[in-house]
């Protein structure tokens, strides 16, 4: 056992001189990142060693970690009857333990771990188009920045446009307030406009916020930065770079869309069953949902229809139902005589779904849900 206790506590954690209880002085070895399974007689010191001294010697060294502050909260944790216990973690037990709890409730809410779960698949969700399998990202100042730094080199000329839409009635108006902003130029058909050269501005055009020349240094960034975010706010969350030697343009949208479809981004709520937004349609989060069994149905398909095949249809205040079908048979040619089972598919099929003269069976169990 000597050798045993020398093991890395990096992969293991060793416990010496357990002695709680039941337990004997006893020496224990548990490998690390590993499910392990303890088992024995009943009274044979099982929960003592997990619970009682591995479990209590790692959430006392846990909340020994805390600030003062919080360990005032949390109360004194007995140091556990051990020798030494190497390469223990912060430690989380579930216990066996009966008590009643609502239909919502699992290990992973009653523990707590849920929340972190929730909390961490929102953070590292991506989100993808079903349309092009493209990653869904909306685009933000600093990946405007990083696109000039990667693909122009010193001395490219840019131009920072916004797309702007402008009502035919606003046409005049929109113009003033452009020039009263400080804005002088407009973006039209590939070509460069001045605002004071235009007496009307079109109904679509890409407003000039600022021209660039390339310098790869800290001090461009930073100003560059403040006239993306001037782009995004005139483009309603769109903006474009234009390279004047290239001809082409990237461009750039800070709302969550792809394809021409807009994604909500990824929250905790997406991950949770108890809210109506994460939650399934069909089962409200419960995990189960309340079906139709046709065997419970139709009990006895030797019978006919008119001799009350149909079991729902047999208690007084739903005969309605029953003697609806029975008095419309014949004006759709329905054997209501036949037994169930020799009736064919088309004849079952109008049974279930019903028609103009009756009301069919699934509608019979939607109207009394």
């Amino acid at each position: 056992m000597a050798k045993t206790l020398d093991l890395d506590p990096k992969k293991y954690i060793i416990i010496k001189g357990a002695q709680l209880h039941n337990l004997k002085n006893i020496d224990v070895v548990f490998p690390r990142n590993k499910l392990t399974v303890v088992t024995g007689l009943s009274g044979s010191g099982k929960s003592s060693l997990v619970f009682d001294t591995l479990y209590a010697e790692g959430q006392r060294r846990y909340v020994e970690s805390l600030s003062s502050y919080a360990r005032q909260f949390m109360g004194k944790l007995n140091k556990p009857k051990v020798d030494e216990i190497k390469g223990i973690a912060p430690a989380i037990a579930v216990e066996q333990k009966v008590s009643s709890s609502n239909p919502r409730s699992t290990v992973g809410t009653k523990t707590e771990v849920y929340d972190y779960l929730k909390l961490l698949y929102a953070r590292i969700g991506k989100t993808y188009s079903p349309i092009s399998g493209k990653q869904v990202k909306s685009d933000n100042v600093t990946d405007v920045i990083n696109c000039l730094k990667e693909q122009y080199k010193n001395g490219d000329k840019i131009l920072l446009l916004a797309p702007i839409t402008v009502d035919k009635n606003d046409s005049k108006d929109r113009l003033g307030v452009l020039k009263q902003q400080g804005f002088a130029r407009i973006f039209v058909k590939e070509k460069v406009i001045r605002i004071d050269e235009i007496e009307k501005l079109p109904s679509k055009f890409d407003l000039v916020v600022d021209r660039i020349v390339v310098r790869h240094e800290e001090d461009f960034y930073q100003r560059v930065a403040d006239a993306i975010e001037i782009a995004f706010y005139e483009g309603k969350g769109t903006c474009s770079l234009w390279s004047l030697a290239e001809e082409k343009s990237v461009s750039f949208s800070n709302r969550f869309e792809l394809d021409g479809m807009d994604f909500v981004v990824p929250n905790v709520h997406f991950f949770s069953f108890n809210n109506p937004f994460g939650a399934c349609k069909k089962c409200e989060g419960f995990g189960d949902i309340i079906g139709i069994d046709p065997e419970l149905v139709v009990p006895d398909t030797s019978r006919s229809i008119y001799d009350e095949a149909i079991a729902p249809w047999r208690g007084a205040g739903m005969r309605k139902f029953h003697k609806q079908l029975i008095e419309n048979a014949f004006k759709f040619d329905f054997p209501i005589h036949k037994p169930y089972f020799e009736l064919s598919e088309e004849h079952i099929q109008t049974l279930w779904e019903g028609n103009s003269y009756f009301t069919g069976i699934n509608k019979f169990f939607k109207k009394i849900e």
